[in-house]
């Protein structure tokens, strides 16, 4: 996935789309879902945004901007349990971060939909829920400011 990230970098493409892999991120976005990401985008607090590892560089990860902080920004996964944000980390520097999410489709899952079911009012229902925008959740960013 980085080398992709950077190709399109190189050749002034606002936009990508990335599949999500890891459950950090749940319940905004689940493994298996597709992102479309936004680069140069300014971010603030309570956006979702893809990272490069602090201390793995060549490891891309997709975390919600708590706060600004002297030296940057705190991230932190939706999902407490699954780890691996500032807590661990510490302060990610801005020019690590590479993108804004700005939207997300969830992947079909048969066993929610019941197997082999196809019918155009079933997919309907599968495209209207499934295709989100990704939008800041200023609210979250205020109750984990106060841990």
């Amino acid at each position: 996935m980085p080398e992709a990230i950077e190709e399109v970098r190189e050749a002034k493409m606002p936009f990508q789309i990335i599949e999500v892999d890891g459950p950090s991120m749940v319940p905004t976005l689940y493994h298996g879902d597709w992102m479309l990401v936004q680069y140069g985008a300014r971010v603030r607090s309570g956006d979702v945004v893809v990272l490069r590892h602090p201390l793995q560089q060549d490891l891309l990860v997709v975390k919600r901007i708590a706060e600004r902080r002297e030296g940057g920004w705190w991230v932190l996964a939706d999902n407490p349990g699954a780890g691996g944000d500032s807590t661990v980390y510490g302060v990610v520097p801005d020019e690590l971060v590479l993108a804004k999410v700005r939207g997300r489709l969830r992947r079909r899952r048969p066993w929610a939909e019941g197997e082999g079911q196809r019918s155009v009012p079933a997919v309907l229902s599968w495209a209207f829920r499934s295709v989100r925008p990704v939008l800041s959740d200023r609210s979250a960013s205020k109750r984990l400011r106060a841990r």
